[in-house]
């Protein structure tokens, strides 16, 4: 079991506060929970909420954090403003080896440690400019989901801290099971953090416009070509239309989130399985053996054979 420190940095935003328990609370390996989550303050006892009409208790100290094997820094209305004491237990994390990580606005807490000096991290687009502004030794993204880069990985606003909680998970324990913690918490399977945060139109809403079904066919059929035509053949549109809907609903083009879904499909099966390289190929739709091996490089910056020597989990043969 791996431990979690959550660290709440007043005011605090209880949704961000909550969500590292709900995806890696879903976690479990051999009938085991996967993490322990413990949420800690600088000052425990009642910690003021961002929101209105309700504040949240906390009962355990920045002494949690040496406890854990990963740090998370939720969203937080400090602007460079976070106490004496959680800006030097954050510096001790890092010190001691410890993966820092933060969402939205916790990244703000990141970089008034200087933990985000001559690095690259993310917030809320929203943010952004006000981050690159506040600490010009960090490198600013405004068009990731999270970035990970080095010890430390930084998420974008809201919802990003779930692709994030689910890229931690997929790190520790491989990519068959950060998508069954997805299931479990009914959310969108593993993201590459390089997808844009927000499109310029607004998500279909339940109109029966949604995409949503036709990926769910294209991710039951990955090892078949699938064609433009073919997609927009089972959405019922043109080519044009379903272009256009796809790149507002998930921010990639149809060909770009193939590719991403079959190279996850790829990496599962490299982690859980002791297939061939030709056979993974074949199963995730990339092809050939060549093809899996340059994808993996280009994507992944590793070759098949090392993705496997570093993350195989519990490998069985499939047929």
């Amino acid at each position: 079991m791996k431990t979690v420190a959550v660290v709440a940095v007043a005011p605090v935003k209880a949704f961000d506060l909550a969500m590292p328990e709900t995806l890696l609370g879903a976690v479990a390996t051999d009938g085991e929970p996967g993490y322990r989550i413990v949420v800690c303050t600088a000052e425990p006892g009642v910690v003021r909420a961002t929101l209105g009409g309700f504040d949240v208790v906390v009962t355990r100290g920045l002494d949690a954090i040496d406890e854990a094997d990963t740090v998370i820094v939720p969203s937080t209305g400090s602007r460079g403003t976070a106490d004496d004491a959680t800006v030097a237990a954050l510096r001790r994390a890092v010190e001691q080896g410890k993966r820092v990580t933060s969402i939205c606005s916790g990244a703000f807490v990141l970089a008034q440690a200087g933990l985000l000096a001559g690095r690259t991290a993310t917030t809320h687009w929203g943010l952004a400019d006000e981050l690159a502004t506040m600490f010009p030794d960090v490198t600013v993204r405004s068009d990731a989901l999270f970035i990970e880069d080095g010890p430390m990985t930084t998420a974008a606003g809201a919802a990003a801290g779930i692709d994030l909680c689910l890229h931690l998970i997929r790190r520790d324990y491989g990519a068959a099971i950060a998508n069954a913690a997805a299931r479990a918490a009914v959310v969108t399977p593993v993201r590459p953090g390089g997808q844009a945060q927000f499109v310029d139109a607004p998500l279909p809403p339940e109109n029966g416009l949604s995409l949503a079904a036709t990926r769910n066919w294209a991710m039951e059929r990955l090892d078949t070509p699938l064609s433009l035509d073919k997609l927009a053949g089972h959405a019922r549109t043109s080519v044009r239309t379903l272009t256009r809907r796809f790149h507002e609903e998930t921010g990639l083009s149809p060909q770009k989130w193939l590719l991403h879904q079959r190279i996850q499909r790829a990496r599962e099966l490299l982690e859980s399985t002791t297939l061939p390289m030709d056979q993974v190929a074949r199963h995730s739709g990339i092809g050939s053996a060549e093809s899996l091996r340059q994808h993996m490089i280009r994507h992944v910056g590793i070759p098949p054979t090392a993705y496997r020597a570093s993350f195989t989990r519990a490998p069985h043969r499939t047929a």
